[in-house]
């Protein structure tokens, strides 16, 4: 078993969550320091009470249905910062080093999280609180240290460091089986209402004039678009830098293009300027500056 968790006795939200951030029952679990068995009764008993499942089996892997995808993404901000007052009266922690980031929901289970053990290895002594919204960053009235933001990255108050490149493609289910353009005509489109221009900018880069980038299902963020792909209910507009594991294990695929770069509109990790930077802070941006040019 793995170390004596920080939260308090094993209940449906904490099983489910854990499930849904490691995407298996067996490693959850294991964080837990619970059976398997345990997990897998608390998980069903939370489906039972919400009255909808929450994951699927897809090629013998656990999956996020749209439901989970999006309950997790509230989820995740609510343990962590309760992981975090929890350590600091157990551990006598308080004025601990601790670095807050806002990111969108998407970027932060697609992209950050499962990258943040690595620079736990190399900063024990820093708690980094992830935080979701997809608002504009406003260090005035937040109290947050940094975040990542949708932009051109020339924000005023703010210095920046882009970490992806955004690129956008459709993606589907391999079920589907797209093999042209002309397909999209009769195919259900997945649109984020946090992105609701990507289909249009795509359809016209691509020349497909025979479809109506706003018809489909919208969905609040890209990450339950995605996880809706996934299962085969449309096409899905997708940001190539966010789905690199579907497309490797091939629950999406990418058979169309072209690919379409967007340039300077992209993902960048922000902080303020006029203050003096923490530790943590730098400590973080270098790391993120070593992912972006490793």
């Amino acid at each position: 078993m793995a170390r004596r968790d920080l939260l308090p006795p094993l209940n449906p939200a904490r099983a489910f969550e854990a499930t849904g951030r490691l995407l298996s029952i067996s490693k959850a679990a294991d964080e837990l320091c619970v059976t398997p068995a345990a997990v897998s009764r608390q998980v069903r008993a939370l489906e039972s009470y919400l009255g909808t499942p929450l994951f699927v089996r897809v090629r013998g892997r656990l999956e996020l249905t749209p439901a989970g995808a999006r309950y997790l993404s509230d989820l995740i901000p609510f343990f962590a910062t309760l992981r975090e007052a929890t350590l600091a009266v157990t551990s006598g922690s308080v004025g601990r080093n601790t670095l807050r980031i806002r990111s969108p929901a998407t970027f932060a289970v697609r992209w950050l999280i499962p990258r943040l053990a690595g620079f736990h290895q190399l900063h024990k002594s820093i708690d980094v609180q992830v935080m979701t919204s997809f608002a504009p960053l406003d260090f005035q009235r937040e109290d947050i240290d940094a975040g990542i933001q949708l932009g051109d990255g020339r924000w005023p108050g703010m210095r920046t460091l882009q970490l992806v490149r955004n690129e956008l493609v459709p993606v589907a289910s391999p079920a589907i089986r797209l093999t042209n353009r002309r397909q999209l005509a009769t195919q259900t489109l997945l649109h984020s209402m946090a992105r609701p221009d990507d289909w249009m900018l795509w359809l016209r880069a691509a020349g497909v004039r025979n479809v109506s980038a706003a018809r489909g299902m919208k969905y609040e963020t890209s990450l339950l678009a995605y996880q809706a792909a996934i299962e085969g209910h449309g096409v899905a507009i997708a940001q190539k830098a966010l789905i690199g594991k579907e497309l490797a294990d091939r629950t999406l695929v990418a058979p169309l293009g072209p690919t379409l770069d967007l340039g300077d509109y992209t993902y960048y990790f922000a902080w303020p300027t006029g203050k003096p930077e923490s530790s943590a802070l730098r400590a973080f941006r270098d790391w993120l500056a070593t992912l972006v040019t490793g």
